[in-house]
């Protein structure tokens, strides 16, 4: 069984064009993303070609997320 997520032809388009060290990287990025989206918007649109350019840019994350209080 195939437990990798179904992906948007966009998303594998974006997901591909990065090296296979940086694929978790973003893979995590377009989980975060997603969540953040639908919690303050009620969708999780993504533009995966955005999250892929930051990632090659540099984009990683640095430390613990801040807890809401």
């Amino acid at each position: 069984m195939n437990d990798e997520p179904k992906r948007s032809e966009k998303h594998e388009l974006a997901r591909n064009s990065l090296p296979d060290e940086l694929k978790p990287v973003f893979d995590d990025f377009v989980a975060d993303y997603r969540f953040a989206g639908t919690m303050h918007h009620g969708s999780p649109f993504v533009s995966y070609i955005i999250l892929a350019e930051m990632v090659k840019a540099g984009w990683r994350l640095s430390a613990e997320p801040l807890k809401d209080e």
